[in-house]
């Protein structure tokens, strides 16, 4: 009997390291690929994706588990598509999550291309998530077993077609248990620790990036509030996040958070507390995980970035790939550029980006 040929997209990391143990463990056919993406001149050490380590470590496990490894290089594409949106959201006032992109983009569709390419019939990732196939045949995306850990967020851009293909073994598995498996399997990476932040930005704020690779947009500007009256001059709309209270500079009575980032007057829009919290966003290029646009609004649990908890809301699709969120009780922190994702219970229902 032929085994089924997958790739996992490795990283040097214990999660992807485990994914591909355990696959070849369920009598798969595997092969390991890393991606070589961008990084600024001089900081190829420290991209969190891909240093010299990272690399030297995901080499290392796919020797121990005797499988093939290869490295795509990834740099222009990477650089042409998640970096310049990276830049694009913040020149438009927008707080930018560029995971979101190099999934759909760079994972999902470059390097899914090079594995099919390869006749692979599944990728793998290290990403905690499960896949459950529904009785219609279509592909449900659930949250992982361990929810401290579930990575669905990002994952809402993947359509039906990506899904068919798509394996994600560490789901269905608490993090502590992923560790003690690498233990079991001897791989090296069982102790290495998570990485969290942005790959490209080489572990120091993104505020230093922007300023090396698009300082014009660091440009002063006026502090409003929401009735226009100005109030202070800000140092530039990106080095300002949502609902942020200190290091505003300006005199005021009343604590002040901001409240909005208006990109076109390159103006920061700050108001009271009573004032920070909306009831309604509205969301773009949202993706409906099973490929339909649902007939009629829906309640759902809404998570609004990353690491927020779900909030109770009502969605409701509107024309143009958009849809409109409802919620029950204002929400402080919905910030332009992130995404907003619908679940019903266990399953992701889909998502798209705060407009």
């Amino acid at each position: 009997m032929v085994k089924e040929k997958v790739v996992v997209a490795m990283s040097g990391g214990v999660d992807s390291s485990v994914a591909a143990a355990l696959l070849k463990q369920q009598g798969y056919d595997v092969t390991g690929m890393m991606l070589r993406l961008w990084s600024e001149p001089g900081k190829e050490e420290s991209n969190r994706c891909c240093t010299p380590d990272a690399m030297a470590q995901a080499r290392r496990v796919a020797g121990i588990l005797d499988i093939p490894f290869y490295v795509i290089d990834a740099k222009d594409v990477f650089k042409e598509t998640v970096v310049q949106y990276f830049l694009d959201g913040y020149a438009r006032g927008e707080t930018p999550n560029p995971c979101l992109l190099c999934n759909r983009q760079i994972r999902w569709t470059f390097l899914l291309n090079h594995a099919l390419a390869l006749g692979a019939e599944y990728m793998a990732t290290g990403h905690y998530v499960r896949i459950q196939k529904a009785e219609n045949g279509k592909h449900n995306l659930l949250r992982a077993v361990d929810h401290s850990k579930d990575q669905s967020y990002v994952l809402h851009v993947l359509t039906q077609d990506k899904l068919a293909h798509a394996l994600f073994p560490v789901g269905e598995y608490p993090k502590p248990e992923i560790r003690r498996l690498a233990a079991d399997f001897g791989l090296p990476t069982a102790s290495r620790a998570d990485s969290q932040d942005l790959c490209f930005l080489a572990g120091e704020d993104y505020r230093g990036f922007l300023q090396r690779n698009a300082a014009e947009m660091l440009k002063p500007g006026e502090i409003v509030t929401q009735d226009g009256k100005v109030i202070g001059e800000h140092n530039g709309l990106a080095n300002y996040t949502i609902g942020q209270r200190k290091g505003l500079g300006v005199a005021s009575p009343v604590p002040l958070y901001v409240i909005k980032k208006n990109g076109q007057s390159n103006a920061l829009v700050v108001g009271t507390q009573d004032e920070l919290g909306v009831t309604e966003i509205i969301a773009r290029d949202v993706n409906w995980m099973n490929g339909e646009v649902p007939s009629e609004p829906f309640r759902a649990e809404v998570k609004i970035r990353y690491t927020a908890k779900e909030v109770e809301a009502l969605v409701s699709p509107m024309e143009g790939n958009q849809a409109s969120v409802k919620f029950d009780a204002p929400v402080r922190d919905a910030t332009a550029g992130q995404a907003a994702v619908f679940y019903q219970g266990e399953v992701m229902i889909g998502g798209g980006i705060i407009i």
